[in-house]
Formats: structure tokens, sequence, C-alpha cells
């Protein structure tokens, strides 16, 4: 927009033949035509008058104002030109045009006082001459350029003039006077910014093309809309969007401890990165002169799916910008990587934000230096880009003004309808979740039922996407009584719920499902953090002396957090802080927050690429249901964020002095039923080093360890029908670590659902009648998935 205390201002407008010049002004031309007296250099028009004299000063006076020809063809002939003070001739313009001013003539001899050689300007051309009024920058008279022809357009001043007016439309009416009455706002008229645009580039009365006047409105009404959509978003909690200031105290201190220890080191690095630049520079200009391609990469250099545009190679441009990027980004690896911090931590994170920068920095992420978005945007006539503001707006006014790009299609999916469809029944529902149970499609099933533990950060049709790779009716179709719980998804009142309330309900579904099916036992499986609780649940039965539990599952769970892994960045005691004030403040831990810090562990896939196709080549983002899922966060109480953060998280007191709950210190040593875990080997977010540690450290006896290829979602959503990702198994044991037992694994093709589905089926007890659900509460998936955050 504008900037506010300017006033509205309207296109200028073509005339036909300019009026004729007043006495002693400057010369003006048509406002349509060639440029006004403001904008002209007019003879002695300088802060100071000029020191030559004589002829040399008259030619040179003569030449800066010799006129060009005039729009109709015809040199323009120049008059005389008055004396100072002198007044013009009346027939001063001419009738194709206006007459420029011929230089004064050059004074001889001794002047009197108070006069000057040369015509004194108007005070009106000395503030011309001093300042531009659109930049505010000093103009300098041009001594001795040739003048411009009237009727030539200054295409510069034309679109400085149109985007001014254009602007205008949006620009807030001028403050009434205090003795002035109400004065009603302006309302911006559809339109109105084409129509300025139009007649300040192209002339009074002329029309935009068809496309272009459409975009320029779409893009007025879309700028409206950005500007109220972002003025939604609340005051950011500087403790969740950056480090404390210990943070940048230490890497500024190392960095100081290593110039002042080892001066060489530094400058070396200096030496070394302004080398390499020169020298890249000196190889673009020879390719450049020679008309050849660009040097290629070196061999060694890793694939890099953001430059596969074969301009980034081809193009001497694309090409030098590229390579200086691959040279910076080497340079600040290196230079992070120098710096002596005596914190593994420490270390860690300037790792970690050094490639946050890194990633940011990317020339793909510019739309000026992005191959890709300008061939897009020239084969559409800018058609990408609007596309990409209207992607844009709608995921601000999605996220309440926080900008957070949308991975898929929001409209392409209805829970319950095209997803989470697998048919089954609430059976029970309280404050914190719904208990689900589904229809049986078999006419026997296994006695004892199982009851599936998903996280509470995300929802649980994760594992009920579609029927092809539903893990839920996969589990159904084997024969198993299944529950499963969907979580509430909770709002500020729930800002004191604790990890006591989860283990509680832990404890309330588990007698439920008992009581539903007539079973002494029941197996259980727990999801990621829900994993994490079911454990901790696990160790207060063992100490209640509780045997219900028949076996556990665990799916890429964390018990043992002595490695912070990829998460060390957000788990030291500032971030923490933060979001124990966000906590205090707002009574949960927003899904937003949850959404971009699990985003930017992936930032290339799930932040600065799904960006560049939505927001630069206005792609609109994919029906994809995983995706879909992924976006579809939800809260976390306020209290209970807290403490997994700081008990389990930071302190890791359930393998170490053990985590009190409900009156118990328990111990990961009195988890000792029957279990499997599966773990995923690309897993950034639970990785299987750190999985199997927890598992390695339980008390059972009777433990299996499942190895499945892929990440954390796509390693466990593996239906054996697709044939994508193998798995690996062991006989290693838990006595040694978890590299050896790596060692020693067998890979098998194909889904690890096949192997687990045998290892369940062992511990599930004879097949009896199946098990209706009846209508209950009303069909799944219920209603608390319903709700967004």
């Amino acid at each position: 927009m504008a900037g506010k205390d300017e006033k509205p201002q309207t296109a200028p407008k073509a005339g036909p033949a300019p009026r004729p010049r007043k006495a002693g002004g400057a010369g003006t031309g048509a406002r349509g035509g060639a440029k006004s007296a403001k904008d002209q250099p007019v003879a002695g028009d300088s802060e100071k008058p000029a020191r030559g004299r004589g002829t040399k000063a008259a030619a040179a006076s003569a030449k800066a104002a010799d006129p060009s020809p005039s729009a109709g063809g015809g040199p323009l002939k120049s008059g005389p030109a008055p004396r100072s003070g002198q007044a013009a001739a009346p027939g001063a313009a001419a009738e194709g045009g206006a007459k420029p001013a011929a230089p004064a003539k050059a004074a001889s001899g001794k002047q009197a006082p108070g006069k000057s050689g040369a015509r004194k300007p108007s005070s009106r051309v000395r503030a011309a001459s001093r300042s531009d009024p659109r930049t505010g920058t000093r103009r300098k008279p041009a001594a001795k350029s040739a003048a411009k022809t009237q009727a030539e357009p200054d295409a510069l001043a034309a679109v400085d003039d149109a985007l001014r007016a254009a602007g205008s439309v949006a620009r807030p009416a001028a403050a009434p006077s205090l003795d002035a009455g109400p004065e009603k706002a302006e309302t911006p008229v559809p339109g109105q910014a084409a129509s300025a645009f139009a007649e300040a580039a192209f002339g009074a009365g002329s029309r935009l093309p068809e496309q272009l006047a459409r975009n320029i409105e779409r893009i007025e009404s879309l700028t409206q809309r950005l500007v109220a959509a972002l003025a939604q978003r609340r005051a950011p909690n500087p403790g969740v969007e950056m480090p404390g200031p210990d943070f940048f105290a230490s890497a500024a201190g190392a960095w100081l401890r290593l110039l002042a220890q080892q001066p060489e080191r530094v400058i070396g690095q200096q030496v070394s990165y302004w080398g390499q630049t020169l020298r890249h520079f000196a190889e673009a200009q020879a390719a450049l002169a020679r008309g050849t391609p660009a040097p290629p990469p070196p061999a060694e250099e890793p694939k890099d799916r953001r430059f596969s545009n074969p301009l980034w190679e081809a193009h001497p441009f694309f090409s030098f910008i590229r390579r200086q990027y691959q040279i910076n980004a080497q340079a600040l690896q290196e230079a992070a990587g120098a710096l002596d911090l005596p914190e593994m931590t420490d270390r860690r994170r300037i790792e970690w934000f050094t490639r946050q920068m890194i990633d940011m920095m990317a020339p793909t992420n510019f739309l000026a230096t992005n191959p890709d978005a300008l061939e897009k945007a020239l084969e559409t006539e800018g058609e990408s880009l609007v596309r990409g503001l209207e992607n844009l707006v709608r995921d601000v006014e999605q996220n309440n003004g926080e900008l957070i790009v949308s991975l898929a299609d929001r409209s392409a999916f209805r829970v319950g309808e095209n997803i989470g469809t697998t048919e089954g029944t609430v059976v029970a529902r309280t404050r914190l979740y719904e208990l689900i149970q589904y229809k049986p499609t078999t006419g026997q099933v296994h006695e004892i039922p199982l009851v599936i533990f998903p996280p509470w950060i995300n929802k649980f049709y994760i594992l009920d996407l579609k029927p092809q790779n539903s893990l839920i009716k996969w589990i159904v179709d084997q024969g198993h009584t299944l529950f499963v719980v969907a979580w509430k998804n909770p709002d500020p009142s729930y800002g004191d719920t604790g990890m006591d309330d989860y283990v509680s309900a832990y404890l309330e579904i588990m007698d439920r499902v008992l009581d539903l099916s007539d079973q002494p036992r029941l197996n259980v499986v727990g999801y990621c953090i829900a994993g994490t609780t079911l454990a901790l649940t696990l160790s207060l039965l063992k100490q209640r002396g509780d045997e219900r539990v028949n076996s556990a599952t665990f799916f890429t769970t964390l018990t043992d957090f002595s490695d912070q892994g990829e998460f060390t960045a957000y788990l030291q005691d500032d971030f923490v802080s933060g979001i124990e004030e966000e906590a205090a403040r707002t009574g949960v831990l927003g899904a937003q927050l949850m959404t971009r810090t699990f985003s930017f562990l992936r930032a290339n896939d799930l932040v600065w690429g799904p960006a560049i196709r939505s927001y630069m080549l206005g792609e609109t983002p994919p029906a994809f249901d995983l995706l879909y899922w992924n976006g579809d966060g939800t809260n976390l109480p306020g209290r209970m964020a807290v403490e997994y953060l700081r008990g389990l998280c930071q302190q890791n007191r359930f393998v170490r002095e053990g985590f009190d709950l409900l009156g118990h210190r328990l111990h990961i040593r009195d988890v000792t039923v029957p279990l499997c875990a599966i773990a995923c080997e690309t897993d950034h977010i639970a990785p299987w080093k750190d999985s199997w540690r927890g598992i390695a450290q339980m008390g059972a006896r009777d433990k299996t360890f499942i190895l499945s290829e892929s990440g954390h979602i796509a390693g466990i959503v593996n239906p054996p029908s697709k044939k994508k990702y193998g798995h690996y198994v062991s006989d290693a044991g838990f006595g040694t670590d978890e590299q050896h037992w790596r060692d020693q694994a067998r890979h098998h093709q194909g889904s690890w659902w096949a192997r687990w589905g045998e290892w369940l089926a062992g511990r599930a007890g004879a097949m009896v009648a199946a098990r209706d659900p009846g209508t209950g509460l009303g069909p799944a998936p219920g209603a608390y998935v319903h709700e967004r955050a």
C-alpha cells in the first residue's frame, strides 16, 4: 500500500496541445508527453551559478537546451531567449508542442549589483532541482545531456505515477480539519486501480488488456484481505520464536575465543571464502565472454533437487547464483563447525540454526532468482503469481494471521466420508476422549481384545486413511476385536490437564474395554507420545500388582531421552521456558506452534518447497491424504505439555531417578509385560536407535524389535499390498548396543504388518464369536475428530 501520510493522488491526464507558457515561467510540455518543468533542466537551474564565462559557457548551455524533433515530426524553432526578468513572448508555444527555453546569454563585463548573468529560476523550479517529489532524493541538473522531445513519454515516470495512482485507491482519506463535519471514509471501487494504472501508463481513456485488468483487480482485493488477515495475528511470544540471549552469548564467546587463540584459522576461513568467490566470478565472466555455458558443478557435488531446472547450469546468471550460494553455504558450515563449544547441545543448536539459515537463503526461495517461477509467470502472463497470492491469503486467513503453508488441499477430504471410513461405533465418551469399537468383518474373533492408544498430538485417523492402507481395517480383518481412542482437541479450559489425567484415562479405558468384551485381560498398542504414556501406565500397573495387560506394542516410541537428536534445538531451557509462558498465558500449547516445530525439522520438504509451489508457481496443494492429516493437528493441554517436556524430555526421569505420578515413582525397568516395538529407519522424530535403547532398558524378558524402512509415518502406514518398504529383524538381543543389533539384522522384503500380526495372534487367545458394538453413542469416527485447532 502507499504511504499513509500521502494524500490520495489522481493519475495524470494526457491533454491535446499544451497551453502557452506563462510569462517568466519555465517551459512546460504536454502533461501526457514531455517532462514538466519539474523534471527538465532549465538554464541557470542549479544550486550555484555556472562558473563558465564567454562563448564556451554559452555553447555548453546551448547544447544542453538544444530541442529535439516534436511529436508532429518537424523540428522546433527556438526564438531568442528573454533576458533576465523579461517576460516570454506570447507566441512561445508552438502549435505542435511547447517551445523549450533558449539558453541565456553569457554575461560579459561587470554586472550590476544583485543581478546575475543567467535568468534566476523561480522558487518552484529551484525546489524541483533540489529534490524529487516522488523519492525525496536530491536531483542534480543535467548539464550536457540532450533534452527529450516533448512527445516522448518518460516510461519510468509513467510507471511510477501509475503505481502511486493504483496505490492511492486503497489509501485512507486525509484526516478532516477540526472544524469540519464528519466525513465518510473512501471505499475502494472495484476496477479503480486498473483504471488508474491504465490512464497513468498509457494515457487518458486507455484500457488495459482484459486479463491484466482482471489480475490487477484481484491483486487489489487480495491485498486488502491479506492485510486484514495479518491483523488477526496475536502478538508473538519471543520465547517460542527464537533462542534466548544465552545461546547467542555462547556462540559469540566461542567465536571471540577462536579469534584470540587461533587468529590464523579465522583469517584462513576468510581468505578461502573470498578466494573461491573471486575465482568463481572470474570463471563466470570468462564463460560469458566466450559465449559458452558456465563451468559445470564439481563432480563430487551432491545432487540437489532444488536445482533440477537445466537453467541452473546452462544460463550464466542462474549458474552464477547457484554456485555462489553453494560457496556461501559451505563457508557458513565451516565457520560454525570451527567454534569450540564445550557442550554438545550448543554444538547441535549451532549446526541446526546454521542449516536453517542456509535453507532459508536458497535462491529458489526468491522470485527473481527462481527460473521455474519466472518461466511459469511468463507462460501464464502473470496468472501464476496472482494464484500464488490467493494461496498465500488463504493460508494466512485459515491460520488466524500466522503464515503456515498448506501441504494438502483441505477441500479434497472429509473425515468419515473419504478418509477414516472403517465402520465402527462410539461406545464411550468423556471430557478427554471418545472410545470407538470397530465392527467385526469375520465370523469369529480372538478372545483377547486389542486397544490402540494413538498420539494426542495428532489425530487417530492416520491409521485409517483409506481402505487400501488402513491399519485399523487390516487388524479387524485379522479377526481382532479392536478399540481405538479418539482424543479430545483441548481448548484453554484444559490448561490444568496433566500427565496424571492421561494415565488415569488409560486405566479407565482399559476398564471399559474389559467390561465390554467380558474378558480379564487385553492387548495394548501405544503410538509415539501415547507409547511413552503407555510405558508409564505399565510401570504403574506393575507397582500396583495389576496384571490386566497381556502384551504391549510400541510404535515409534521414545522412553529414553538421553539423546534428544534433532529436537535438541527445541528442548533447551530458553525454548521450554517460552513454551511454559505460552501455556500459562493461553492454557494450551497451540497446534500451529507444534506444526511449525515439526515442519522445520525438514524445512526444504515441509516449508520452503511447498511455499514455492503454492506461492510462486501458483499451484493448488495436492490432494494427498497423509499430508492432509499432517496439517490437521491438535492443541496440547498446558500442564501436560510442560510436564512432558520438563520431566521426560529434558530431565529423563523415567530412566534416571523415576517419574512421579499418581503417588508412585515410576521406573522404566518396571515395564515387564511381553512386548514388541516397531521403529523406523529414517525416523527423525523418534530415531530408531533411541527407541531401541529405551526398549533395551525395560524389564520384560519377552521382547521383539522390528526396524521398518522409511520414516515416522510412512514406515508405520506400510500395508503389505504396496510391497514398498521392507523391514529388519535380528537375533542379537538387547545385551550389547543398537549398532550391534543392526549389524546382525536380516532384511526382509515387504511390510512388517504380517510379522507383527503373527506375534500378536500368538498372544490373543482362542477364537470366539464376533462381538458387535451395536449403535452406541454414534458411528465412527465420532465427534472429537472433527474439531480443528
